[in-house]
């Protein structure tokens, strides 16, 4: 049986990039288990809304855990409390009735924030805009079967497309590195037959990029990994830094 909780929330509210910020605290009231983290602000909002206040800015699109809009920091973790899941498909019934929450932006220099929750993630956009594609003319598509790709690389580039951006490894990392974000837009062209010919250009092209965009070096604590909810593995970094030395040594 479904049970509702009354809970304080402690929501960063930020008016501008160069405004001061604040954490404000927010009572609400009979909050059903079943809600979603983000239908919860919904109700929050509207009850803001209703008295005249400003709502409260945060991202969202999908709300299926695809899109990577729904960036925020809860209690100290990015996305959360569980493992594996994003804010959208985070529940109430992860907490319990009195609970304070402290909800952030993520916290990084080359995710500058927007308004309250909301944050610019352009950075990742240029990432992807300086070599995260395939440009050779491939002409029409290629019979699946007619192109064998092993399947241990099939696996792999298929566990690493699965990365959605969202950018909970810059916000867990105490160096807000990009690493596991890069490294998994790099692997998951570098294992395909279509990705290798321009394998050298692209990963020198995107660590050049993250680099430019002011993110981090990788802190090695494994902190991205552990809180990112596609789960991609800290793999897809050894194999970007082996992929950048042979590209920097002239594919040698």
């Amino acid at each position: 049986m479904s049970g509702n909780m009354n809970l304080t929330l402690k929501v960063w509210r930020q008016q501008s990039l160069n405004a001061p910020g604040k954490l404000v605290d927010y009572k609400v009231k009979d909050i059903s288990e079943d809600m979603s983290f983000l239908e919860m602000f919904d109700v929050l909002n509207e009850e803001l809304i209703t008295k005249g206040d400003e709502p409260i800015a945060f991202d969202h699109d999908c709300r299926e855990g695809i899109c990577g809009s729904c960036s925020m920091h809860i209690n100290g973790r990015p996305h959360g409390p569980l493992k594996g899941v994003t804010t959208c498909q985070l529940h109430m019934r992860s907490f319990k009735d009195g609970d304070t929450i402290v909800v952030e932006p993520w916290r990084a220099n080359a995710f500058p924030v927007i308004k309250d929750l909301s944050v610019d993630r352009s950075a990742f956009d240029r990432i992807i805009g300086s070599g995260g594609y395939i440009s050779v003319n491939t002409g029409n598509a290629q019979d699946a079967n007619s192109l064998p790709i092993p399947k241990d690389d099939a696996d792999e580039a298929f566990m690493s497309a699965a990365c959605i951006g969202c950018g909970a490894c810059v916000a867990a990392c105490v160096n807000s590195s990009a690493m596991l974000f890069v490294s998994a837009k790099v692997s998951q062209l570098s294992l395909l037959p279509q990705g290798k010919p321009e394998t050298d250009q692209r990963v020198l092209a995107m660590v050049n990029q993250m680099d430019t965009e002011g993110f981090g070096a990788c802190s090695n604590t494994g902190a991205c990994t552990a809180e990112c909810p596609k789960e991609i593995s800290q793999g897809n970094i050894a194999r970007m830094n082996r992929l950048y030395l042979a590209a920097s040594l002239g594919g040698k």
